[in-house]
C-alpha cells in the first residue's frame, strides 16, 4: 500500500508541476491566446514560430526546468515509500508530461509534452540525454522537421532505457525495470499519439519544415 501510496504522490506532484504553461502564461503578457494562433499547440514550436527563436528557447529551457524540479522534489519527499529514487523520477515526471499536456484549467489542451518528456530524460540518464538530443538535432538540421526529431528522440530514450536497464546501469531489481519501461513506453506513446496529425502529415510530404532564423 505505501509503494502505491508513493506512486501516486509523485504523479500528482508532478501533475502540479506540468499545470505551468510556459508558451501560454508568455503569450498573455502579450496579449495572444497561443492556442488560437499558429498550430494552437501550447509548446515550444508553436512559441518559436510566433513569438521567435528567443521565447521559444525560453518556453524549451522553462518546461523542461519544470520536470526537473519535479522528479528531484518527489525523489526527496516520498524516498521512504520503499520504491527506487529512479522509478520515483520516472512517475513524477510522466505526471509532469500529462499536466503540461492536459491542463484542467485550459479544457485539456496544452502542449505535445516533448520538452517536459527532455526535462525528464535530463533528470533520469545524462548519457541518454546526451544520446537522444544528438539523434534529435541530427534529424532537426538535416530534415528541419521538429516533430520527427522529437519523436526518433522520445523512441532513443525507450530503446537505450530498456538496454542500459537489462545491461544492470540502474542498480534495480527486474520487477522495478518492467515497471520502468512500462511508464516510459506509455508516456512515449503519449507523444506519438498527440502528434498522430504530425505523422500524417510527414507521411505525406506536407508537415511544416522549421528554421531557427528566418530562411533566405
Amino acid at each position: 500500500m505505501l509503494t502505491f501510496i508513493g506512486r501516486v504522490l509523485s504523479i500528482c506532484l508532478g501533475y502540479a508541476f506540468g499545470l505551468f504553461q510556459t508558451a501560454y502564461i508568455y503569450g498573455r503578457t502579450q496579449g495572444i491566446d497561443i492556442r488560437k494562433v499558429g498550430s494552437g499547440n501550447a509548446g515550444t514550436t508553436n512559441a518559436l514560430r510566433n513569438f521567435g527563436t528567443k521565447v521559444g528557447v525560453m518556453v524549451l529551457l522553462c518546461d523542461m526546468l519544470k520536470c526537473v524540479l519535479a522528479v528531484l522534489l518527489a525523489k526527496a519527499l516520498f524516498s521512504g515509500f520503499g520504491l527506487p529514487p529512479r522509478l520515483i523520477g520516472i512517475y513524477a515526471g510522466a505526471g509532469a508530461v500529462l499536466g503540461h499536456c492536459f491542463p484542467f484549467y485550459m479544457q485539456f489542451k496544452g502542449g505535445k509534452g516533448i520538452a517536459c518528456l527532455a526535462g525528464l530524460l535530463l533528470s533520469f540518464s545524462g548519457v541518454s540525454f546526451v544520446l537522444c538530443m544528438a539523434v534529435f538535432f541530427a534529424i532537426f538540421f538535416t530534415t528541419h522537421y521538429v516533430s520527427l526529431g522529437s519523436l526518433c528522440g522520445a523512441a532513443v530514450f525507450l530503446i537505450s532505457t530498456i538496454i542500459f536497464g537489462q545491461a544492470g546501469a540502474y542498480g534495480m531489481a527486474q520487477g522495478y525495470l518492467t515497471e520502468m519501461y512500462l511508464v516510459i513506453a506509455a508516456v512515449v506513446g503519449l507523444a506519438f499519439f498527440l502528434h498522430r496529425a504530425n505523422i500524417g502529415r510527414l507521411l505525406k510530404g506536407e508537415e511544416r519544415k522549421t528554421y531557427l532564423s528566418k530562411k533566405k
